[in-house]
Protein backbone atom coordinates (compact mmCIF):
# COMPACT_ATOMS: atom_id res chain seq x y z
CA UNK A 1 0.00 0.00 0.00
CA UNK A 2 2.56 2.65 1.05
CA UNK A 3 4.54 1.73 -2.45
CA UNK A 4 1.41 2.39 -4.58
CA UNK A 5 0.57 5.45 -2.79
CA UNK A 6 4.23 6.82 -3.38
CA UNK A 7 3.36 6.04 -6.80
CA UNK A 8 0.71 7.92 -7.05
CA UNK A 9 2.46 10.75 -5.32
CA UNK A 10 5.29 10.28 -8.18
CA UNK A 11 2.69 10.47 -11.02
CA UNK A 12 0.39 13.37 -9.58
CA UNK A 13 4.19 15.53 -9.17
CA UNK A 14 4.76 14.61 -12.75
CA UNK A 15 1.62 15.75 -14.05
CA UNK A 16 1.11 18.98 -12.01
CA UNK A 17 -1.63 17.67 -10.07
CA UNK A 18 -0.12 17.07 -6.58
CA UNK A 19 -3.08 19.57 -5.00
CA UNK A 20 -5.49 16.71 -5.62
CA UNK A 21 -4.26 14.95 -3.31
CA UNK A 22 -5.50 15.26 0.02
CA UNK A 23 -3.34 17.69 2.19
CA UNK A 24 -2.22 14.86 4.77
CA UNK A 25 -0.50 12.97 1.98
CA UNK A 26 1.75 15.51 0.43
CA UNK A 27 2.29 17.62 3.72
CA UNK A 28 5.89 18.94 4.15
CA UNK A 29 7.24 16.65 6.77
CA UNK A 30 8.19 19.22 9.97
CA UNK A 31 6.92 19.63 13.30
CA UNK A 32 8.03 20.42 16.69
CA UNK A 33 7.53 19.42 20.17
CA UNK A 34 8.26 21.77 23.16
CA UNK A 35 7.43 18.81 26.46
CA UNK A 36 7.57 20.38 29.59
CA UNK A 37 6.96 19.42 33.13
CA UNK A 38 4.57 22.58 34.42
CA UNK A 39 4.42 20.75 37.80
CA UNK A 40 5.03 17.16 39.88
CA UNK A 41 4.08 15.78 43.07
CA UNK A 42 4.63 12.50 44.77
CA UNK A 43 3.66 10.04 42.50
CA UNK A 44 1.77 12.35 40.26
CA UNK A 45 2.60 15.51 37.49
CA UNK A 46 1.38 17.66 35.07
CA UNK A 47 2.81 18.07 31.72
CA UNK A 48 2.52 20.67 28.79
CA UNK A 49 3.08 19.98 25.30
CA UNK A 50 3.15 22.51 22.18
CA UNK A 51 3.21 21.11 18.78
CA UNK A 52 4.30 23.73 16.09
CA UNK A 53 3.72 22.87 12.67
CA UNK A 54 6.42 22.92 10.11
CA UNK A 55 5.23 21.38 7.11
CA UNK A 56 2.71 22.60 4.75
CA UNK A 57 -0.76 22.57 6.88
CA UNK A 58 -3.26 20.11 7.75
CA UNK A 59 -6.54 19.67 8.35
CA UNK A 60 -6.50 17.37 11.07
CA UNK A 61 -3.52 16.12 13.45
CA UNK A 62 -2.61 12.95 15.95
CA UNK A 63 0.26 13.66 17.83
CA UNK A 64 1.68 10.25 19.30
CA UNK A 65 5.04 9.59 21.63
CA UNK A 66 6.12 6.76 24.06
CA UNK A 67 5.83 7.12 27.95
CA UNK A 68 9.89 6.40 28.63
CA UNK A 69 8.93 4.08 31.80
CA UNK A 70 6.61 1.45 32.22
CA UNK A 71 5.11 3.08 35.24
CA UNK A 72 4.38 6.16 33.50
CA UNK A 73 -0.03 6.67 33.03
CA UNK A 74 -2.30 9.00 31.64
CA UNK A 75 -4.80 10.26 34.14
CA UNK A 76 -6.55 13.31 32.20
CA UNK A 77 -5.83 15.73 29.46
CA UNK A 78 -7.02 18.67 28.16
CA UNK A 79 -7.10 20.42 24.46
CA UNK A 80 -7.15 17.30 22.84
CA UNK A 81 -8.78 13.87 22.66
CA UNK A 82 -6.14 11.52 24.86
CA UNK A 83 -5.51 7.71 25.07
CA UNK A 84 -2.90 5.31 26.03
CA UNK A 85 -2.59 1.74 24.81
CA UNK A 86 0.50 0.11 26.58
CA UNK A 87 3.19 2.75 26.80
CA UNK A 88 1.67 4.77 23.52
CA UNK A 89 0.09 7.86 24.33
CA UNK A 90 -1.77 9.59 21.58
CA UNK A 91 -3.34 13.44 21.21
CA UNK A 92 -5.76 14.16 18.61
CA UNK A 93 -7.12 17.58 17.72
CA UNK A 94 -10.61 18.43 18.42
CA UNK A 95 -12.73 20.61 16.55
CA UNK A 96 -11.49 24.41 17.28
CA UNK A 97 -7.90 23.15 17.08
CA UNK A 98 -7.05 20.25 14.45
CA UNK A 99 -6.41 22.62 11.77
CA UNK A 100 -2.79 23.46 11.89
CA UNK A 101 -1.14 26.76 9.57
CA UNK A 102 1.97 26.39 8.63
CA UNK A 103 4.58 27.71 11.22
CA UNK A 104 0.73 27.25 13.86
CA UNK A 105 1.32 25.91 16.98
CA UNK A 106 -0.87 24.23 19.63
CA UNK A 107 -0.95 23.34 23.66
CA UNK A 108 -2.48 20.54 24.91
CA UNK A 109 -1.35 18.73 28.35
CA UNK A 110 -2.08 16.22 30.65
CA UNK A 111 -1.95 14.58 34.06
CA UNK A 112 -0.27 11.89 34.81
CA UNK A 113 1.02 8.79 37.70
CA UNK A 114 4.32 7.56 37.82
CA UNK A 115 5.91 4.77 39.86
CA UNK A 116 9.51 4.98 40.35
CA UNK A 117 11.26 7.17 37.59
CA UNK A 118 9.53 10.09 35.65
CA UNK A 119 11.81 10.59 32.47
CA UNK A 120 10.21 12.93 29.73
CA UNK A 121 9.52 11.27 26.66
CA UNK A 122 12.25 12.08 23.93
CA UNK A 123 10.21 11.15 20.64
CA UNK A 124 7.02 12.57 18.70
CA UNK A 125 5.04 12.14 15.67
CA UNK A 126 2.80 14.07 14.34
CA UNK A 127 0.45 12.22 11.98
CA UNK A 128 3.14 9.89 11.73
CA UNK A 129 5.72 12.20 10.69
CA UNK A 130 8.74 12.13 13.10
CA UNK A 131 9.10 15.67 15.04
CA UNK A 132 12.44 16.47 14.58
CA UNK A 133 12.33 20.68 14.55
CA UNK A 134 13.05 20.54 11.25
CA UNK A 135 11.28 19.80 7.55
CA UNK A 136 12.54 16.51 5.94
CA UNK A 137 15.10 17.44 3.57
CA UNK A 138 15.39 21.15 4.73
CA UNK A 139 15.75 24.03 6.53
CA UNK A 140 14.34 24.18 10.59
CA UNK A 141 11.78 26.77 8.93
CA UNK A 142 10.18 26.43 5.46
CA UNK A 143 12.29 28.88 2.70
CA UNK A 144 9.76 30.83 0.33
CA UNK A 145 10.31 30.36 -3.19
CA UNK A 146 11.61 33.26 -4.92
CA UNK A 147 8.61 35.17 -7.29
CA UNK A 148 8.98 38.49 -8.82
CA UNK A 149 5.96 39.05 -7.08
CA UNK A 150 5.63 40.76 -3.84
CA UNK A 151 6.06 38.32 -1.13
CA UNK A 152 2.77 37.97 0.54
CA UNK A 153 2.43 39.48 4.48
CA UNK A 154 3.08 35.90 6.49
CA UNK A 155 -0.11 34.30 8.42
CA UNK A 156 0.44 35.05 12.07
CA UNK A 157 0.86 32.04 14.36
CA UNK A 158 -2.81 32.13 16.06
CA UNK A 159 -1.32 32.78 19.92
CA UNK A 160 -2.23 36.24 21.77
CA UNK A 161 -0.13 37.98 23.71
CA UNK A 162 -0.99 37.64 27.36
CA UNK A 163 -0.74 40.07 30.33
CA UNK A 164 1.80 39.05 32.89
CA UNK A 165 0.78 40.61 35.54
CA UNK A 166 -2.79 41.72 36.60
CA UNK A 167 -6.16 40.59 38.49
CA UNK A 168 -7.41 37.20 37.81
CA UNK A 169 -9.79 38.18 35.53
CA UNK A 170 -7.68 40.22 33.73
CA UNK A 171 -5.41 37.65 33.14
CA UNK A 172 -7.84 34.77 32.35
CA UNK A 173 -10.65 36.54 31.09
CA UNK A 174 -14.03 34.67 30.37
CA UNK A 175 -13.34 30.92 31.84
CA UNK A 176 -15.01 27.86 30.00
CA UNK A 177 -15.13 24.43 30.91
CA UNK A 178 -12.58 21.79 28.73
CA UNK A 179 -12.31 18.39 29.15
CA UNK A 180 -12.58 17.52 32.78
CA UNK A 181 -10.81 21.23 33.52
CA UNK A 182 -11.70 24.93 34.05
CA UNK A 183 -10.14 26.36 31.29
CA UNK A 184 -9.27 30.57 30.62
CA UNK A 185 -9.04 32.66 27.50
CA UNK A 186 -6.06 30.65 26.65
CA UNK A 187 -7.17 27.48 26.57
CA UNK A 188 -5.55 26.36 29.89
CA UNK A 189 -6.56 24.95 32.73
CA UNK A 190 -6.65 26.87 35.78
CA UNK A 191 -7.23 26.33 39.63
CA UNK A 192 -9.54 29.32 41.08
CA UNK A 193 -8.82 29.63 45.15
CA UNK A 194 -11.11 31.91 47.43
CA UNK A 195 -13.79 32.62 50.29
CA UNK A 196 -17.59 31.94 50.37
CA UNK A 197 -19.78 34.61 52.10
CA UNK A 198 -21.82 33.13 54.85
CA UNK A 199 -25.43 33.86 54.56
CA UNK A 200 -25.75 36.85 53.34
CA UNK A 201 -29.08 37.48 55.02
CA UNK A 202 -26.95 37.60 58.58
CA UNK A 203 -23.88 38.80 57.93
CA UNK A 204 -23.94 41.04 54.94
CA UNK A 205 -22.01 43.78 57.12
CA UNK A 206 -19.18 41.78 56.18
CA UNK A 207 -18.90 42.54 52.64
CA UNK A 208 -18.26 45.97 51.77
CA UNK A 209 -15.48 47.76 50.21
CA UNK A 210 -12.92 47.39 52.85
CA UNK A 211 -13.23 43.43 53.32
CA UNK A 212 -13.44 43.47 49.58
CA UNK A 213 -10.27 45.07 48.85
CA UNK A 214 -8.77 43.15 51.32
CA UNK A 215 -9.84 39.71 49.91
CA UNK A 216 -8.06 41.10 46.51
CA UNK A 217 -5.59 42.75 47.62
CA UNK A 218 -4.13 40.95 50.77
CA UNK A 219 -5.38 37.58 50.65
CA UNK A 220 -5.12 37.50 46.85
CA UNK A 221 -8.20 35.65 46.08
CA UNK A 222 -9.16 34.91 42.82
CA UNK A 223 -12.87 34.01 43.68
CA UNK A 224 -15.54 34.67 45.74
CA UNK A 225 -18.53 33.11 46.25
CA UNK A 226 -21.71 34.54 47.16
CA UNK A 227 -24.28 32.40 49.30
CA UNK A 228 -27.49 33.73 48.65
CA UNK A 229 -29.66 31.09 51.56
CA UNK A 230 -33.08 30.49 49.80
CA UNK A 231 -35.01 29.37 53.09
CA UNK A 232 -33.46 30.31 56.51
CA UNK A 233 -35.04 33.90 56.07
CA UNK A 234 -33.26 34.18 52.84
CA UNK A 235 -34.58 34.69 48.95
CA UNK A 236 -38.04 33.66 49.42
CA UNK A 237 -38.94 36.99 52.18
CA UNK A 238 -37.81 39.34 49.68
CA UNK A 239 -36.64 38.15 46.03
CA UNK A 240 -36.00 41.68 44.76
CA UNK A 241 -33.80 42.66 47.75
CA UNK A 242 -31.98 39.78 47.99
CA UNK A 243 -31.50 39.77 44.35
CA UNK A 244 -30.12 43.26 44.28
CA UNK A 245 -27.43 42.85 46.88
CA UNK A 246 -26.29 39.69 45.43
CA UNK A 247 -25.84 41.55 42.05
CA UNK A 248 -24.19 44.54 44.24
CA UNK A 249 -21.63 41.98 45.55
CA UNK A 250 -20.95 40.96 42.44
CA UNK A 251 -20.31 44.06 41.08
CA UNK A 252 -17.86 44.86 43.62
CA UNK A 253 -15.92 41.52 42.75
CA UNK A 254 -15.95 42.52 39.51
CA UNK A 255 -14.31 46.16 40.51
CA UNK A 256 -11.46 44.28 41.82
CA UNK A 257 -11.24 41.37 39.45
CA UNK A 258 -12.52 38.62 41.33
CA UNK A 259 -14.51 35.85 39.97
CA UNK A 260 -17.89 36.04 41.66
CA UNK A 261 -19.74 33.25 42.16
CA UNK A 262 -23.93 33.22 42.42
CA UNK A 263 -24.49 30.49 45.20
CA UNK A 264 -28.32 29.35 45.11
CA UNK A 265 -27.91 28.19 48.85
CA UNK A 266 -30.65 25.72 49.12
CA UNK A 267 -30.65 23.45 52.33
CA UNK A 268 -33.33 22.76 53.79
CA UNK A 269 -35.33 21.40 52.18
CA UNK A 270 -33.17 19.45 50.16
CA UNK A 271 -34.78 18.50 47.08
CA UNK A 272 -33.42 21.75 44.58
CA UNK A 273 -37.09 20.81 42.74
CA UNK A 274 -39.36 22.33 45.87
CA UNK A 275 -37.57 25.70 44.54
CA UNK A 276 -37.71 24.98 40.70
CA UNK A 277 -39.83 28.34 40.28
CA UNK A 278 -37.72 30.32 42.01
CA UNK A 279 -34.60 29.41 40.69
CA UNK A 280 -36.14 30.12 37.40
CA UNK A 281 -37.26 33.79 38.37
CA UNK A 282 -33.77 34.15 40.29
CA UNK A 283 -31.27 32.90 37.40
CA UNK A 284 -33.52 34.64 34.72
CA UNK A 285 -32.35 37.94 36.65
CA UNK A 286 -29.19 37.48 37.06
CA UNK A 287 -28.19 35.97 34.27
CA UNK A 288 -29.71 38.94 32.04
CA UNK A 289 -28.40 41.46 34.76
CA UNK A 290 -25.21 40.23 34.42
CA UNK A 291 -24.62 38.59 31.06
CA UNK A 292 -21.60 41.11 29.61
CA UNK A 293 -19.45 40.35 32.77
CA UNK A 294 -16.32 38.14 32.63
CA UNK A 295 -16.57 37.04 36.17
CA UNK A 296 -19.51 35.50 37.12
CA UNK A 297 -20.35 31.72 37.71
CA UNK A 298 -23.27 30.29 38.62
CA UNK A 299 -24.02 27.80 41.03
CA UNK A 300 -27.57 26.40 40.64
CA UNK A 301 -28.26 23.91 43.92
CA UNK A 302 -25.81 24.48 46.72
CA UNK A 303 -26.13 20.99 48.28
CA UNK A 304 -28.93 18.54 47.35
CA UNK A 305 -30.02 16.22 50.10
CA UNK A 306 -32.74 13.62 50.37
CA UNK A 307 -33.06 13.49 46.59
CA UNK A 308 -31.79 11.41 44.02
CA UNK A 309 -29.52 12.29 41.24
CA UNK A 310 -31.73 11.58 39.13
CA UNK A 311 -34.36 14.13 40.68
CA UNK A 312 -31.13 16.72 40.80
CA UNK A 313 -30.60 15.90 37.19
CA UNK A 314 -33.98 17.05 35.83
CA UNK A 315 -33.89 20.20 37.96
CA UNK A 316 -30.30 21.27 36.45
CA UNK A 317 -31.63 20.51 33.01
CA UNK A 318 -34.26 22.94 33.50
CA UNK A 319 -32.80 25.63 35.21
CA UNK A 320 -29.59 25.37 32.86
CA UNK A 321 -31.52 26.25 29.80
CA UNK A 322 -32.86 29.36 31.70
CA UNK A 323 -28.85 30.69 32.32
CA UNK A 324 -28.01 29.98 28.38
CA UNK A 325 -30.65 31.89 27.73
CA UNK A 326 -29.21 35.15 28.90
CA UNK A 327 -25.76 34.33 29.36
CA UNK A 328 -24.29 31.66 27.04
CA UNK A 329 -21.29 31.71 27.67
CA UNK A 330 -20.93 31.25 31.75
CA UNK A 331 -19.67 28.25 33.81
CA UNK A 332 -22.53 26.71 35.35
CA UNK A 333 -21.80 24.30 38.54
CA UNK A 334 -24.77 21.52 39.37
CA UNK A 335 -24.51 20.47 42.98
CA UNK A 336 -24.27 16.77 43.25
CA UNK A 337 -26.03 13.75 45.93
CA UNK A 338 -25.85 13.79 49.38
CA UNK A 339 -24.87 17.75 50.45
CA UNK A 340 -22.73 17.68 47.38
CA UNK A 341 -20.54 14.66 47.79
CA UNK A 342 -21.14 12.95 44.92
CA UNK A 343 -23.56 10.80 46.41
CA UNK A 344 -20.40 9.26 48.80
CA UNK A 345 -22.34 10.91 52.12
CA UNK A 346 -25.77 8.80 50.74
CA UNK A 347 -23.36 5.28 50.37
CA UNK A 348 -23.14 6.00 46.89
CA UNK A 349 -20.11 7.04 44.37
CA UNK A 350 -19.16 8.93 41.59
CA UNK A 351 -20.22 6.46 39.39
CA UNK A 352 -24.09 7.75 39.06
CA UNK A 353 -23.11 10.92 37.64
CA UNK A 354 -20.16 9.50 35.45
CA UNK A 355 -22.67 7.25 34.08
CA UNK A 356 -25.54 9.59 33.71
CA UNK A 357 -24.63 13.37 33.19
CA UNK A 358 -26.47 16.41 33.12
CA UNK A 359 -27.32 17.48 29.28
CA UNK A 360 -25.57 20.29 28.61
CA UNK A 361 -22.28 21.84 28.00
CA UNK A 362 -19.62 24.21 29.83
CA UNK A 363 -20.90 22.25 33.21
CA UNK A 364 -18.81 21.52 36.22
CA UNK A 365 -19.78 19.49 39.36
CA UNK A 366 -20.19 20.52 42.68
CA UNK A 367 -18.21 18.89 45.73
CA UNK A 368 -18.30 19.51 49.33
CA UNK A 369 -16.27 18.37 52.05
CA UNK A 370 -15.08 19.30 55.97
CA UNK A 371 -11.65 18.41 56.48
CA UNK A 372 -12.45 16.87 60.36
CA UNK A 373 -15.38 15.00 58.95
CA UNK A 374 -14.54 13.72 56.00
CA UNK A 375 -11.31 11.88 55.10
CA UNK A 376 -9.56 9.64 52.83
CA UNK A 377 -12.88 7.49 51.57
CA UNK A 378 -14.03 11.04 50.15
CA UNK A 379 -10.46 11.70 48.83
CA UNK A 380 -10.18 9.01 47.21
CA UNK A 381 -13.69 9.12 44.98
CA UNK A 382 -12.84 13.24 44.31
CA UNK A 383 -9.41 11.91 43.14
CA UNK A 384 -11.50 9.30 40.36
CA UNK A 385 -14.21 11.71 39.98
CA UNK A 386 -11.28 14.23 38.49
CA UNK A 387 -10.28 11.75 35.90
CA UNK A 388 -13.92 11.96 34.34
CA UNK A 389 -15.65 14.76 35.68
CA UNK A 390 -15.08 19.14 35.46
CA UNK A 391 -15.31 19.46 39.51
CA UNK A 392 -15.38 22.16 41.94
CA UNK A 393 -15.11 22.40 45.26
CA UNK A 394 -17.75 25.27 45.80
CA UNK A 395 -17.41 24.69 49.93
CA UNK A 396 -15.40 23.43 52.37
CA UNK A 397 -14.07 23.60 55.68
CA UNK A 398 -11.14 23.12 57.46
CA UNK A 399 -13.38 21.87 60.85
CA UNK A 400 -16.31 19.46 61.04
CA UNK A 401 -18.93 19.16 58.98
CA UNK A 402 -21.20 20.94 61.49
CA UNK A 403 -18.68 23.96 61.00
CA UNK A 404 -17.71 24.09 64.55
CA UNK A 405 -15.19 21.88 66.68
CA UNK A 406 -11.28 22.39 66.26
CA UNK A 407 -9.01 22.70 63.05
CA UNK A 408 -7.98 19.98 61.68
CA UNK A 409 -4.35 21.34 60.38
CA UNK A 410 -2.93 17.65 58.33
CA UNK A 411 -6.48 16.46 57.05
CA UNK A 412 -7.13 20.09 55.68
CA UNK A 413 -3.87 20.63 54.06
CA UNK A 414 -3.74 17.12 52.84
CA UNK A 415 -7.16 18.20 50.81
CA UNK A 416 -5.78 21.56 49.79
CA UNK A 417 -2.64 19.68 48.29
CA UNK A 418 -4.50 17.27 46.06
CA UNK A 419 -6.84 19.72 45.50
CA UNK A 420 -3.75 21.90 43.92
CA UNK A 421 -2.39 18.74 42.46
CA UNK A 422 -5.96 18.08 40.49
CA UNK A 423 -6.13 22.12 39.74
CA UNK A 424 -9.71 21.94 41.38
CA UNK A 425 -10.86 25.29 42.44
CA UNK A 426 -12.33 25.60 46.10
CA UNK A 427 -14.08 28.31 48.02
CA UNK A 428 -13.42 28.21 52.01
CA UNK A 429 -16.79 28.26 54.75
CA UNK A 430 -16.39 31.00 55.41
CA UNK A 431 -15.38 34.71 55.21
CA UNK A 432 -17.29 36.02 57.77
CA UNK A 433 -17.16 36.77 61.80
CA UNK A 434 -19.76 34.11 62.79
CA UNK A 435 -19.32 32.76 66.35
CA UNK A 436 -18.41 29.30 64.49
CA UNK A 437 -14.45 27.95 64.62
CA UNK A 438 -14.92 27.30 60.25
CA UNK A 439 -15.22 31.38 59.97
CA UNK A 440 -12.36 33.25 58.75
CA UNK A 441 -12.49 35.97 61.57
CA UNK A 442 -12.81 36.54 64.82
CA UNK A 443 -16.58 37.71 66.19
CA UNK A 444 -16.75 41.42 65.94
CA UNK A 445 -14.52 41.51 63.11
CA UNK A 446 -17.05 42.70 60.60
CA UNK A 447 -17.51 45.70 62.74
CA UNK A 448 -14.32 47.13 61.82
CA UNK A 449 -12.08 47.43 58.91
CA UNK A 450 -9.15 45.31 59.58
CA UNK A 451 -9.64 41.92 57.49
CA UNK A 452 -6.05 40.54 56.98
CA UNK A 453 -4.14 41.00 60.39
CA UNK A 454 -3.49 38.15 62.67
CA UNK A 455 -5.29 39.93 65.26
CA UNK A 456 -8.57 39.36 63.44
CA UNK A 457 -8.02 36.07 61.78
CA UNK A 458 -8.99 32.98 63.37
CA UNK A 459 -6.38 29.46 63.19
CA UNK A 460 -9.06 28.56 59.84
CA UNK A 461 -8.39 32.41 58.21
CA UNK A 462 -4.80 32.08 59.25
CA UNK A 463 -4.31 29.00 57.40
CA UNK A 464 -6.45 29.45 54.42
CA UNK A 465 -5.04 33.15 54.30
CA UNK A 466 -1.72 32.11 53.87
CA UNK A 467 -2.73 29.47 51.42
CA UNK A 468 -4.44 31.16 48.68
CA UNK A 469 -1.79 34.06 48.99
CA UNK A 470 0.82 32.63 47.02
CA UNK A 471 1.18 32.75 43.66
CA UNK A 472 -1.65 31.54 41.25
CA UNK A 473 0.82 31.10 37.98
CA UNK A 474 -2.13 31.35 35.58
CA UNK A 475 -0.95 30.03 32.38
CA UNK A 476 -0.65 31.86 29.85
CA UNK A 477 1.45 30.69 26.68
Amino acid sequence: MKRLLALLATCATVLGLTALLSPQAVAAAGCKVDYTFASQWQGGFQAGVKITNLGDPVSAWTLTFAMPDAGQKLVQGWNATWAQSGSTVTAAGLDWNRALATGAAVDVGFTGSFTGANPKPTAFTLNGVACTGSVAGGDPTPTPTPTPTPTPTPTPTPTTPAPSTGTPVDINGQVHVCGVNLCNQYNRPIQLRGMSTHGIQWFSACYNDASMDALAQDWKADLLRVAMYVQEEGYETDPAGFTSRVNSIVDMAEARGLYAMIDFHTLTPGDPNYNLARAKTFFASVAARNANKKNVIYEIANEPNGVSWAGIKSYAEQVIPVIRAADPDAVVVVGTRGWSSLGVSDGSSESEVVNSPVNATNIMYAFHFYAASHKDNYRAVLSRAAGKLPMFVTEFGTVSATGGGTLDRTSTTAWLDLLDQLKIGYANWTYSDAPESSAAFQPGTCDGSDYSSSGVLTESGTLLKNRISTSDNFPTG
